[in-house]
């Protein structure tokens, strides 16, 4: 099979073999370079698509973003000054905290499950037709950052409101948040092609975020000591996510260590979870098919 590159007009020649591409990694690398590079314009297309379905279908369109992290903050506000619940010493405000840190969380949460949903809502045109089954991965990554730039007004919202000083970390915050979704797209990415065989993986997830959530500082500061500091500490998602947060508002750092060996795990997992996912796609697309 031939083709032509429209950037450079150079026949490129696709040769389709039974022989697995784990035998050649380097030529397995370079296909999957340069289908991530082909598949960007069909997912920009697939994004534009998406978003206008999702807001064109909803009543109160971008609304559903800030509503999560608004009615959370209110009831923990409510415990809180009830005594119902002791949460401690915030750095800002604690409704700003609460609804600040639930967006980084959403923002995990959609980047985890959008591997999942894409590859299960494509089913049909993965079987009809052949394109880089990169494009829809990209397109809901496009998604989860569109969505977080909705929940961006909420936040500046909040600065202005609660009078948060802005240090010039703030514009380092955005790596931190890059590094949050790689986390979850390649736990997603992961599970991708299990959940487009069983549907009980897709359910499963909602069984597994919700107890996530309580052991991430989302609700609550970093615990300093006892066992159960142990555990939110050894989290990936609690670098991370603290990270971001640190930058957008203190501008102090409190675990540089920690972000850096979970932004390496990231990294790492995201590239063997595009392998297995570059890997399975033909037998996914066999089972489908049949």
């Amino acid at each position: 099979m031939r083709k032509l590159s429209k950037s450079s007009q150079i026949p490129i020649r696709v040769v389709y073999t039974p022989e697995s591409r784990i035998r050649h990694p380097l030529i397995l690398f370079k296909e999957m370079w340069r289908d991530l590079l082909a598949s960007r314009e069909l997912a920009w297309r697939l994004l534009v698509r998406d978003i206008s379905a999702q807001y064109r279908q909803s009543l109160l369109g971008v609304l559903w973003a800030f509503f999560p992290p608004i009615i959370t903050a209110l009831g923990l506000v409510v415990a809180k000054n009830a005594g119902a619940v002791n949460i401690g010493v915030t750095d800002i405000p604690y409704p700003a905290y609460v609804m600040f840190s639930m967006s980084l969380w959403q923002t995990f949460v959609e980047a985890l499950s959008g591997p999942l949903a894409a590859v299960g809502s494509a089913k049909p045109m993965l079987a009809k037709i052949n394109f880089p089954r990169e494009a829809i991965i990209l397109a809901k990554l496009g998604e989860v950052f569109f969505n977080f730039g909705i929940k961006l007004i909420l936040i500046v919202g909040l600065f202005i409101w609660f009078k948060i000083p802005i240090t010039w970390s703030v514009i380092l915050a955005p790596i931190a948040l890059i590094h949050l979704v790689i986390l979850g797209t390649g736990i997603g990415l992961v599970l991708a092609p299990l959940g487009a065989l069983y549907g009980d993986v897709g359910r499963v997830i909602p069984l597994i975020v919700t107890p996530w959530l309580l052991l991430t500082p989302v609700i609550y500061p970093v615990p300093k000591e006892g066992w159960f500091s142990t555990v939110v500490n050894w989290n990936p998602v609690t670098p991370l996510l603290v990270t971001a947060r640190d930058l957008a508002t203190t501008g102090v750092v409190s675990d540089p260590s920690g972000f850096w060996i979970a932004s390496g795990l990231s990294f790492g997992l995201l590239l063997l979870a595009w392998l297995l996912y570059r890997l399975s796609m033909p037998f996914l697309i066999e089972r489908m098919s049949s």
